[in-house]
């Protein structure tokens, strides 16, 4: 495989520009890391800081080759999302997201991008987290990725095997004219129910994963029933659909 200058001299021959957004909230020690980290990539790094109360904000001053965009409060991961794809749009025609925690190594987007290069149409690139099975691994982790990977095919989603990690590769024209209304976790799992409804290919390949000290905001109950939430309303929408649909 190529690097990062290769591979981006023939994105960029395509006009095809790509960026990193790294939605953050209250990762101060490790956020500047995972920022260094991807812009040592030679791509733009965008970071939301999702209206962090910690240091986030002071480890993300003077970084060379990173743009951070403040919410003033707390909106939510996929809120963050958003903003940054929104902000990165006028120059990149792919965004990969990487998570603020630290558990994931922003140069294997590498294979995520190379990936999609040659593809014809658009697709969203899951980084599947490898050693999920490690005890180090929380249970919320393993229990949360097969309860959403169940539900996004029921919802008429793709059939995928990490429907929930942060390592991403997305499509930003497409993703951003999607319907979609989560704006916390819940925006990773229904981006990709609406995007394979459109059409949009999901693709995954394979990534490391690094649990260690990292901070997490998911909260077990709380979380479980706003994902509920979201694919009630999802298998809603599909069940209508097919009612409509009938003859």
């Amino acid at each position: 495989m190529t690097g990062w200058p290769d591979l981006l001299s023939r994105f960029a021959g395509r006009g095809h520009g790509v960026a990193f957004v790294i939605p953050a909230y209250n990762h101060g020690r490790t956020v500047q890391q995972v920022a260094i980290d991807a812009a040592a990539t030679g791509c733009p790094v965008w970071v939301v800081d999702d209206g962090s109360t910690d240091e986030t904000p002071k480890a993300l001053e003077s970084l060379h080759g990173v743009t951070v965009i403040r919410h003033q409060e707390n909106l939510g991961k996929g809120a963050a999302l958003l903003t940054g794809m929104g902000a990165a749009a006028a120059s990149a025609r792919w965004v990969v997201s990487v998570d603020a925690d630290g558990q994931h190594v922003p140069a294997e987007a590498l294979s995520l991008l190379a990936a999609v290069e040659g593809l014809e149409r658009p697709a969203i690139v899951l980084g599947r987290r490898e050693g999920m099975r490690d005890t180090a691994v929380p249970w919320t982790s393993k229990f949360g990725r097969g309860f959403s990977n169940f539900w996004v095919c029921a919802s008429g989603g793709p059939r995928v095997s990490d429907s929930q990690t942060g390592f991403r590769v997305y499509p930003v024209p497409e993703v951003l004219h999607l319907p979609v209304r989560s704006r916390r976790f819940q925006f990773e799992v229904e981006v990709l129910v609406l995007a394979h409804r459109r059409g949009i290919d999901v693709i995954e390949m394979p990534v490391s994963v690094v649990y260690g000290q990292r901070v997490s905001h998911f909260r077990p109950w709380r979380d479980f029933w706003r994902n509920s939430s979201t694919f009630s309303r999802l298998i809603f929408q599909r069940l209508l659909k097919v009612r409509r649909d009938a003859p």
